[in-house]
Order: structure tokens, then sequence, then C-alpha cells
């Protein structure tokens, strides 16, 4: 079972949600269950969350984590959306002494990624692609021909003198109660500047920004081609899944 099923779950900056994958289909095999993201998620709080998750699913072999942060071999390198007691922990480490259960944890923008290349708009793909997920933060996802650059942070490359994140994100049309009008225009300025940057096949955008289409499709003038991801919120969850088949 473990070499077809194993458990993803995604840390989201609003909600930690998990499931069981078909990693074969690339499809939940039940209903994700999803539980709020504590207040300060230090690693105490966050293991809480994820250990009733674990038990939701009497689940007893390895688990694949996507997280919201720089994570290289394991270890939180950066702390934009969480909170800095996480700097420098072991996250694989951590979560395998406090679960007793393998633990493989990846940059949740490169766990959506992973999965919406294999199964998602990006599959079969031949060419560059940039992915972001885009919500609390911005997360970005790096592909050359199915191939991941893990662990970009274009997120929050300086963009109009500030932090992209502090100007496109969703958190950020929340704060500054933008209509979508003008969040829209602004995005599309960041995506052209991406553009210009990178010179992609394709941008695909996931998070919980893919269910707006109707509101901003029509203010983007990129020559790219722009699809919104196919997993929608799953991606996270599938490709943590993903990731942690690979690392067994």
């Amino acid at each position: 079972m473990e070499n077809k099923i194993l458990l993803g779950i995604d840390f989201g900056g609003s909600g930690i949600k998990g499931a069981p994958v078909d990693l074969e289909k690339g499809m939940l095999t039940e209903e994700r269950f999803r539980l709020e993201t504590p207040g300060k998620s230090n690693p105490e709080q966050v293991l809480e969350v994820i250990n009733k998750i674990i038990k939701h699913f009497s689940w007893k072999g390895a688990v694949g984590l996507a997280f919201p942060s720089l994570v290289q071999k394991g270890t939180v390198k950066i702390s934009a959306n969480i909170d800095n007691s996480w700097i420098g922990v072991n996250t694989e480490k951590f979560f395998k002494e406090k679960t007793r259960l393998p633990f493989f944890v990846i940059n949740d923008a490169d766990a959506a990624g992973i999965a919406e290349v294999a199964f998602g708009e990006g599959k079969g793909f031949d060419g560059s692609i940039v992915l972001l997920t885009v919500g609390t933060g911005i997360g970005t996802a790096l592909f050359t021909s199915g191939h991941l650059f893990p662990n970009t942070e274009i997120g929050h490359i300086i963009f109009k003198e500030k932090d992209a994140e502090l100007l496109v994100s969703d958190a950020a049309r929340k704060k500054e109660d933008l209509k979508w009008k003008h969040w829209a225009q602004r995005f599309n300025e960041y995506l052209l500047y991406l553009e210009k940057l990178f010179n992609p096949d394709l941008f695909i955008i996931g998070g919980g920004l893919c269910k707006k289409e109707e509101k901003i499709r029509k203010y983007f003038t990129l020559s790219t081609p722009v699809k919104m991801a196919k997993l929608r919120n799953e991606a996270g969850i599938i490709g943590a899944a993903m990731f942690a088949k690979q690392h067994l």
C-alpha cells in the first residue's frame, strides 16, 4: 500500500489539510481533512494539528509535508509566513521523532508544482514553466522540461521597491481592500516583470486565486500563455505525497 498510496499534508497560511493520495492517478483517495492553521504556528502548535490529521486517517506509514518556507534537506531557512522559531529546525527529524512516522518535507510551491506538472496543466509540456501559488503569500516553482529547480523564492523578489508578496498576494489585496480590477492590474505588472526576467513558455497560477479567473483574466497583457492550475488546492497535498514516494 505504501508504494501506491501515501499521506500528503499541505501546511498553508489559513489551513492545514491532508489526505491519502493515489500516486499512480494523482488523486485523493479520501475527502481531504482541513483544520485551521494555529495563530502562532510554532512547531508544537503545528505538530498538534498534524497529529490530528494523522489520527483522522488512522495513518501508519510515510508522510509528505508541503511546508510554507524555503526548506533545504529538511531544514527551514526563512520564516516569511511562519513563526521565527522554525528557523534552523530540521522538520523531517522533528516530525519523525514526534509522530514516529517517516516524514519528507518540501517547499509548498514546489510540491504544488510537482503535482501540476505530473498530473495537471503542465503534464507533457516540453518547455519552461513558472508556477505561482497565490494566497496568504506568493509561492513559486520553476520547471524546465518537467524538471524542478527547487526552492525559488521569486514571490519575495523586489518589485516596485517592495517585497513582491506585500503587493500582489491575496492577503495584500484584502489588507488594502483593493477592488479586483486594481489588484489584477498590479498582479499583471508583476507577471510582466517575471516574463522579462525568465522568459518562460508558460505561467500556471495556483492557490486560491485559480478559482477567480473570471475576475482577473481580462486584465492580463502578457505574451506568455497563462493557465489556471488544474489540481487547485489539492496540488500541495498530492505533490507532498509524491515527494515522499521519491525519497522513501
